[in-house]
């Protein structure tokens, strides 16, 4: 039969180790010379480890025996920590980084950040903007906790939230293409193109629905940049997919028309992504809390 470590056994020997004596060790922790001793015995025991110099005089730590004071030492501030848990009701989270796209950056990332700041004070929040792609492989890689990305990717490890669907429409520079009703979408192909790049999620959500629908674009300009992509449609170089909420003001303005076409663009499905192989339920809450805040209407919510 194996014989178990406690937190009793390493308290003894953390107070022996910190006072000097079995005897300072008992009246710190409240009890006997002889329970201290025995919890020591234990211990010797359980860890087949000779903590104290019985040829010496007083509590003499041998080698191991320091080192497995180091470990209890680690241990009972664990245990601590553990219970402050239960007196604290926040949730007791230091740090959070957070990857997003440009779309959410220019849209409801500030309305997010207020949010998380409010629920969770002592939170040190780091966001990052990226392509989707890299966004996904940082965290595969846990090298970042929660993205918020178009859902075009999908392992099992990972768990998709969906918080909002995009519509995007066609749109170039007013006067480039004369009209009377809508395109179809192969009538496109006698313009120039831009299309978002391989390491977009929309870019790559697009990419596959127009393959579904057999259309293939043969003169086009291709960027991952979703800024990009708005600037040359805005300079007349290409009629271009984008999100027609957010970029309505450019067409208030005059800046860019949207084209209508048929079939009609499907909306994009955004989702707050986490890895759901790790024993934590903070990253499901703030994915929740992504999920009610989000707004891709109009720029730089508050």
């Amino acid at each position: 039969m194996s014989v178990s470590v406690t937190l009793k056994q390493l308290e003894a020997l953390y107070w022996i180790a910190k006072l000097g004596t079995f005897e300072r060790a008992a009246l710190r922790m409240n009890t006997t010379q002889s329970a201290i001793s025995k919890r020591i015995q234990e211990l010797e025991a359980a860890s087949g480890i000779a903590i104290f110099d019985r040829s010496l005089r007083g509590a003499r730590l041998t080698e191991r025996g320091e080192y497995l004071v180091a470990i209890a030492t680690e241990m009972l501030a664990t245990h601590d920590r553990i219970m402050e848990l239960k007196a604290d009701r926040t949730l007791p989270l230091r740090r959070l980084r957070l990857g997003v796209t440009e779309l959410t950056a220019m849209t409801w990332l500030p309305r997010l950040v207020s949010a998380l700041q409010e629920s969770y004070p002592a939170l040190v929040l780091e966001p990052e903007v990226d392509m989707s792609r890299m966004l996904y492989e940082r965290l595969l890689d846990e090298t970042i906790d929660l993205v918020v990305i178009p859902e075009a990717f999908a392992t099992p490890e990972i768990t998709a939230l969906r918080i909002d669907e995009v519509e995007n429409a066609w749109m170039a520079r007013p006067g480039m293409i004369e009209t009377a009703g809508a395109l179809h979408l192969s009538e496109l192909a006698q313009y120039p193109v831009l299309i978002q790049g391989g390491r977009s999620g929309s870019g790559l959500y697009f990419s596959k629905w127009l393959k579904s629908e057999g259309i293939a674009f043969e003169k086009f300009i291709s960027s991952d940049s979703l800024t990009a992509m708005v600037g040359l449609t805005v300079a007349g170089l290409g009629v271009s997919y984008v999100p027609r909420h957010c970029f309505q003001p450019l067409v208030n303005e005059g800046k860019l028309s949207i084209i209508e076409t048929h079939p009609e663009l499907p909306l994009v499905p955004y989702a707050a992504m986490y890895r759901n192989d790790r024993p934590s339920t903070i990253m499901e809450t703030v994915a929740r809390l992504a999920a009610r805040v989000c707004d891709f209407s109009g720029q730089f919510q508050f």
